[in-house]
């Protein structure tokens, strides 16, 4: 299995992007950190330092977030009419869809991430999500309701309801999508008249400042979006505890999503959460094999693995483990990995080294746990944070290889014989974020659909995403849903008015 290390071009837009310290956007300006200081952010194929990047503080954080404040309370924000909003909204994602390649680019260098994965998906899902939120904003309506009062009688009321913007949100995004969760974000906030403080993964922040240059371009007022850079033990804590923010939104693990519910008790913000998973993807011998296997191979091999809602626990009825299992082994085997920006790169390098550590420890603990690996199982390469996709049979339910989430590309394979006996394993985690089913008895599918523990179930498929489908997880997989008209309900809130006639 090579690794590509070739030299390659970076369009000049992107290098001048890079060349110089990254700063923070707070109320419409680019400044430096108050402190002074400044953190890297790392090309994850090389080891080597892409940028210098602001480290936002609490005294950042206080700023953005009174910048917000600001925006939403006084300024010409809550002023603009719901069309001028979706205007602004659609005419983003105009922008970025013209800045497609360097965007995709910056994401790789960033992220590890394939940039064929990048242009092919990243961005274009973006794109798509500001522009499904952008027709949203017209379309956030109340209700007029019949009352009727027994202790005024004869009385005769006009009841209606309103929905209105929660307020100033403070959003907190991953490294694995940082482009795509930052859409996912920022859209249906804006679309809904918020005001947004945003603290990019200090792993990926570049693509997030990126996009904010956009924002400023677009003409969005000062201070609608702030975006601060930083770690997430200091940034992130005080935008998750800050008293002026009106809810927090924050995608990534479970561990640090406790972190945030407790943070937000202050003063009782709303909170939403999109948090971990170990999928269970379930292969029966009635489905079509060879869409089973390729599907399954590109459930926990996409993304390097690094997706929350990865196919990492594969269940293969008996009669078909063998081949299915073999058959997914000799995918990951054929999987080119190497720098994201070489054309014929399949799988890119993980995050950072410290996702490099965590993925090869839990390798090491599958194995002295008994487990096999067919395929993969340790780093390959010498520079970056390369890891061999991996296939990992003689596992059993107890392992903490199938209990954990490892967020890489690894897959526990386990056989089952009948689906009575399937799904209180496949349900049996703390976890329940999404599943998938390979079957071509639809019945069957729709019926165990219906009783998989999961925020999202796909049939015949997997990782097919919509801005029109709501996205999250059931049990500590998360609160809310991401997409959607759904995703709207996080960002509003009811006011029922009531005047007597």
């Amino acid at each position: 299995m090579g690794i590509a290390v070739s030299p390659i071009q970076i369009d000049s837009c992107v290098s001048d992007f890079i060349g110089k310290p990254r700063k923070m956007l707070i109320d419409g300006k680019w400044v430096n950190a108050a402190s002074g200081k400044t953190f890297p952010t790392y090309n994850p194929a090389t080891g080597e330092v892409l940028a210098q990047v602001a480290e936002g503080d609490r005294a950042d954080i206080d700023a953005a977030v009174k910048a917000a404040r600001k925006a939403f309370d006084s300024g010409p924000w809550s002023r603009l009419t719901a069309s001028e909003r979706g205007k602004l909204v659609w005419k983003l994602a105009d922008l970025l869809e013209q800045h497609l390649e360097e965007f995709a680019t910056l994401e790789t260098l960033d992220n590890g991430k394939p940039l064929t994965v990048a242009r092919g998906a990243d961005v274009p899902l973006a794109v798509d999500m500001f522009r499904y939120m952008a027709g949203w904003a017209t379309k956030l309506e109340g209700t007029t309701i019949p009352i009727s009062v027994p202790y005024t009688p004869g009385a005769q009321y006009h009841a209606y309801t309103l929905r209105e913007p929660v307020g100033v949100v403070g959003q907190i995004i991953p490294w694995n999508f940082p482009l795509l969760m930052a859409a996912w974000k920022l859209a249906p906030a804006l679309a809904s008249g918020c005001t947004v403080v945003l603290k990019p993964a200090e792993q990926t922040p570049l693509t997030a400042l990126r996009l904010g240059e956009l924002i400023m371009e677009a003409g969005f007022p000062d201070g609608v979006v702030n975006i601060v850079p930083g770690y997430g033990e200091t940034a992130g804590a005080a935008l998750a505890a800050h008293d002026l923010v009106d809810k927090i939104a924050f995608t990534g693990s479970t561990e640090v999503g406790r972190l945030i519910v407790h943070a937000a008790t202050g003063n009782l913000k709303k909170v939403s959460l999109e948090l971990g998973g170990k999928s269970p993807n379930v292969v029966f011998q009635d489905a079509d094999l060879d869409a089973a296997i390729a599907g399954s191979a590109s459930a926990i091999f996409f993304n390097q693995g690094q997706c929350c809602c990865a196919g990492s626990r594969l269940y293969v009825e008996r009669p078909v483990f063998d081949r299915v299992v073999e058959g997914v082994a000799a995918k990951a085997k054929k999987i080119r990995v190497g720098s994201g920006l070489e054309p014929d790169t399949s799988m890119g390098p993980l995050v950072s080294e410290e996702q490099l550590q965590r993925v090869c420890n839990y390798l090491d603990i599958g194995l002295s746990e008994g487990a096999t690996a067919l395929t993969g199982g340790k780093k390959v390469g010498g520079k970056g944070y390369f890891v061999e996709p991996t296939v990992l049979v003689n596992t059993k339910d107890n392992m903490r290889v199938v209990q954990e989430e490892i967020f890489g590309p690894v897959v526990t394979a386990i056989p089952f014989d009948d689906p009575e006996e399937l799904m209180p394993r496949a349900n049996d985690t703390v976890y329940g974020l999404a599943a998938g089913i390979w079957t071509r008895d639809i019945s069957k599918a729709h019926r165990l659909a219906s009783a998989m523990r999961a925020g999202t179930v796909w049939i015949n498929c997997y990782n097919i995403f919509d801005a029109a489908l709501p996205f999250g997880g059931y049990k500590q997989s998360g609160w809310g849903r991401e997409m959607g008209k759904d995703a709207l309900e996080l960002y509003t809130q009811t006011k029922a008015v009531c005047t007597r006639l």
